[in-house]
C-alpha cells in the first residue's frame, strides 16, 4: 500500500513539472515570434495613435459649424500629419534627426 501511495505522488510531480516546463517553452516561444524592436513597436503604436486621431480630427471637421472650432481642428490636422511625416522620415529636413517631441 505504501509503495502505491509513492508511485501516485511521483506521477503527479512528473505532471506539475511537464507543466511547468510546457509553460516556460510557450512563453519563450511568444517572446521570439515577435521580431520587431521595442522601439519599432513604440513607433508602430504611436504611428497608429496618429491615424485614429487624423480620422477623429477629419470626421469633426466635416461636421464643424463654428469658424473657431474649424481653425483649431484644422490646426490639430496640421500638427498631426507633421507628427506622421515625423515619423516617416525621422532624419528631418537637413539629414538629421529631430526632437520633435521634446
Amino acid at each position: 500500500m505504501e509503495d502505491h501511495t509513492k508511485t501516485m505522488a511521483r506521477g503527479w510531480e512528473s505532471k506539475a513539472v511537464e507543466a511547468q516546463i510546457e509553460g516556460t517553452e510557450r512563453e519563450t516561444g511568444d517572446r521570439t515570434i515577435d521580431p520587431y524592436s521595442p522601439a519599432q513597436v513604440e513607433r508602430r503604436q504611436k504611428r497608429e495613435g496618429l491615424l485614429l486621431s487624423r480620422a477623429r480630427a477629419i470626421q469633426e471637421l466635416e461636421t464643424a459649424r463654428n469658424p473657431r472650432y474649424r481653425k483649431l481642428l484644422e490646426e490639430t490636422l496640421s500638427h498631426i500629419e507633421h507628427e506622421l511625416d515625423q515619423l516617416e522620415d525621422p532624419q528631418g529636413p537637413h539629414g538629421r534627426t529631430t526632437n520633435a517631441g521634446t
